[in-house]
């Protein structure tokens, strides 16, 4: 399979709303590794890494997010995949 890597970017009501939380719980559960962090404007910010079905299963995540979240758009950068994560972290600007 290939893997890839996605740099993403959520807009809407998603700080306050445990989308941290529940992005690393999906991801850990697709076998997807990377980080998530909140943004200072408002938005999260997330890097995706792995199996390319997996990676595209969270992206269709993130469109939704946790139950309380409203999110509004979802901004996709393709990188070239590094393999540099060992796991999915909750990070802090």
């Amino acid at each position: 399979m290939k893997k890839v890597r996605a740099r993403v970017a959520i807009d809407g009501r998603v700080q306050g709303v445990c989308f941290r939380l529940d992005t690393r719980r999906a991801a850990l559960e697709r076998g997807v590794k990377g980080w998530v962090r909140n943004l200072a404007d408002g938005r999260v910010e997330a890097v995706l890494e792995g199996e390319e079905s997996n990676v595209k299963s969270m992206l269709k995540w993130c469109n939704a997010g946790p139950p309380l979240a409203r999110v509004r758009k979802v901004s996709v950068e393709w990188e070239p995949y590094s393999g540099e994560f060992d796991g999915f972290e909750i990070t802090f600007v």
